[in-house]
């Protein structure tokens, strides 16, 4: 081959597959094959009315040439068009999603089969794709753009593997625009991240110990309001208050929660008088860079908490100063007393009260303003939680139909806030609805990246859908925005490795949440199916020891497949079976 003289020739490329293949394989080998074969013949129709080529498959995936930048790109938007067209008239488990990718460049030419750096990148842009999308190349859009009836968001350069590419998404009907190019967020040179910023549980000064429910509820609407801004992330309520009452240091607080600047302030409450303190802190160096003191009439206090997050984000962000705040279109109140309840509520909740106390305060808040969107946001959090507590799931009917009603109705008043919408999401997953639920995260992350409750949920979408990769990256990202709530979300994380086959970082994952919750039979379980795969039979004999005796209800593979995730079903029977699960 050495001593031949390469055939090269400049070719558009267009590169597909299915998200989650080898999950429906699993799933349903019969109905997947059909579906591939049905998907296949709208493909290969397009192909021909196109003047594509097909020069390479394997297993799900197609790789096509094209004369005309012009019309593969015509080609990929209308294939992804019938795809979706198809998926309303199916059965939801034959319904199929694919990535494409699409690149202009130098390939190698090999008999029918083509080869080289415009191949490879065509495959990475495919890889970078949401599902039901379309990703080119910047040579591509740069010749295309002005020639197709199409709009594209701009990506900027991505890092895929090795090689760093300026990608477009093609705009398509029902898939989210991702954030663009133009719409990052300031970045902290140190660390080329956004800077964090967390709000630290208000002190109350007042001389009613009863009145500590008024602070924490001034602190979370700071940092509900602080993070309406996209230009930086807001640590989670959960992290921040895990610090409440513990005596930690600023800068050991802020090295914990992976922040670049804390806000602590006090409240002092009497009569109808009302003082707030607040300051900012660069944990970088420990050094307060903005103080200031409000002593305003109660009713200001709504005006107060606004003019502490304009002030912050505007230190935090210096682009920002002297704009005012951008906010979702949420409903607020005026109503002292409806917000009064609310705080009460949020008290409640957070103090592990019964679910009656919280709803009962709930209720009161609705009755006083129909329109304040906040306490129905927690109503709905209430009964998620009683949803998936042990007493949840004899009232799950109940549950959910409740959860529906406050859900559509919240988001009937605020469509385009990322905490309505996480509300109707909820309601989607808990119905197994995972087109509507990765549509819905998608819009809630499209109005608010820092959400870190619709990066979870689009995580665990991805995954239900076989999308382990998008999964993890959602998920990790999730982690960074709300710490505390990590040894939940760990779970799914080492789910979706296992989904992914990366299965030594998987044990890794598990072994180190078994150092700290040495009896989570979560843990056990998984770290016993991680071994199975492994092929450490020994080693996965003892641990699902370990399993069964804090597991007395599974004695058969039978029972273990009740409560194995679906996600990962076959394997992590595969995984139980080597570890001498029958």
């Amino acid at each position: 081959m050495s001593n031949e003289r390469l055939i090269r020739k400049i070719a558009v490329i267009f590169v597909t597959d299915v998200v989650g293949f080898s999950t429906l394989m699993e799933r349903n080998e019969a109905l997947t094959l059909n579906s591939l074969r049905a998907c296949r013949a709208i493909l290969e129709d397009l192909f021909q009315e196109h003047s594509g080529r097909i020069f390479n498959t394997a297993g799900d995936s197609v790789l096509a040439e094209f004369q005309s930048a012009v019309s593969a790109t015509i080609c990929a938007t209308e294939f992804q068009k019938l795809i979706q067209e198809r998926n309303t008239s199916v059965a939801p488990e034959a319904k199929m999603h694919f990535r494409v990718g699409l690149n202009m460049g130098d390939v190698i030419v090999e008999g029918s089969n083509l080869y080289g750096e415009g191949v490879n990148v065509a495959a990475r842009l495919e890889a970078l794709s949401q599902a039901g999308g379309v990703c080119l190349s910047k040579n591509l859009y740069d010749f295309v753009s002005q020639k197709v009836e199409l709009s594209f968001n701009d990506l900027g350069t991505q890092k895929i593997k090795n090689t760093h590419v300026h990608a477009y998404d093609i705009a398509l009907e029902g898939i989210a625009a991702r954030n663009t190019a133009s719409a990052k967020p300031a970045v902290d040179k140190a660390t080329n991240k956004p800077p964090s910023v967390a709000v630290l549980p208000f002190v109350n000064m007042s001389n009613d110990p009863d009145q500590e429910y008024f602070a924490d509820g001034v602190t979370e609407d700071i940092i509900t309001n602080l993070s309406m801004w996209k230009t930086f992330p807001v640590i989670s309520r959960n992290s921040s208050f895990s610090f409440k009452g513990t005596g930690t240091k600023s800068k050991e607080i802020a090295l914990q929660l992976g922040a670049r600047y804390l806000v602590e302030g006090s409240i002092r409450k009497g009569g109808d008088k009302v003082r707030i303190t607040a300051n900012l802190i660069d944990a970088n160096d420990d050094r307060q860079i903005w103080s200031k003191r409000w002593d305003r009439a109660l009713d200001d206090i709504f005006d107060v908490q606004d003019e502490v997050s304009q002030e912050v984000a505007a230190m935090v962000s210096p682009t920002l100063r002297g704009q005012e705040q951008k906010r979702a279109a949420n409903h607020k109140t005026e109503n002292l007393s409806a917000w009064d309840e609310y705080i009460k509520a949020l008290s409640a909740f957070n103090a592990e009260a019964d679910f009656e106390t919280v709803e009962d305060l709930c209720h009161r808040a609705f009755a006083l303003d129909k329109q304040f969107t906040d306490p129905y946001f927690l109503y709905t959090k209430a009964l998620l939680k009683l949803r998936y507590s042990p007493q949840g799931y004899t009232q799950k009917d109940v549950i959910f139909e409740k959860l529906s009603r406050a859900a559509k109705f919240v988001y009937g008043l605020d469509p385009e806030n990322s905490a309505a919408i996480n509300c109707m999401v909820n309601v989607h997953w808990m119905n197994m609805d995972i087109d509507r639920t990765l549509a819905l995260s998608q819009k809630a992350l499209d109005i608010n990246p820092y959400d870190s409750n619709a990066n979870f949920s689009i995580s665990v979408a991805y995954a239900q859908n076989g999308d382990f990769e998008s999964g993890i990256r959602h998920l990790n990202w999730a982690f960074e925005l709300d710490p505390v709530s990590k040894r939940d979300w760990t779970v799914a994380l080492i789910m979706m490795n296992i989904g992914a086959d990366h299965l030594d970082h998987a044990l890794s994952l598990a072994n180190n949440a078994l150092a700290d919750h040495a009896s989570d039979t979560r843990y056990l379980g998984f770290k016993t199916v991680i071994l199975g795969l492994l092929g450490q039979e020994d080693a996965a004999a003892v641990c699902l020891s370990d399993f069964l005796a804090n597991r007395p209800e599974i004695n058969s593979l039978d029972d273990y497949e009740k409560v194995a995730p679906d996600a990962i079903k076959q394997k992590a029977l595969t995984g139980m079976r080597k570890a001498g699960l029958h």
